[in-house]
């Protein structure tokens, strides 16, 4: 990932333009009554290839395996939740990049508090 990256950290002005550049933003197109959302094509192919290696080490994870499964409730197929996953793990790297601080799974992915009625 950090060979893809590089070493400049000032390459992205924030973790949006780090996600577009990995391809795992998605791109949405409105036009009046449509709506889409498209995977990027255009994306450095690398870094992409990296990430979803880099998911798939992360998923034994409780934290991000419970991300994961809370995404396919909610009607995300495989791809889509990978992606999410993704482009969840990419913000904390660059959060991580730009403040010097280490990652912490449960701040990253923290627990959703259960419904109280």
């Amino acid at each position: 990932m950090l060979g893809e990256i590089g070493d400049d950290r000032s390459r992205f002005r924030d973790a949006r333009a780090l996600k577009a550049y990995a391809g795992a933003a998605p791109i949405t197109v409105a036009s009046g009554k449509s709506h889409a959302v498209h995977h990027r094509r255009v994306k450095n192919q690398r870094l992409a290839a990296a990430g979803y290696v880099w998911i798939f080490g992360a998923l034994p994870s409780p934290q991000v395996k419970e991300h994961y499964d809370r995404r396919r409730a909610r009607g995300d197929r495989h791809t889509a939740a990978m992606r999410h996953v993704f482009n969840r793990l990419l913000g904390c790297l660059h959060h991580c990049l730009a403040t010097g601080q280490k990652f912490d799974p449960t701040k990253a992915f923290p627990a959703l508090a259960p419904a109280t009625t």
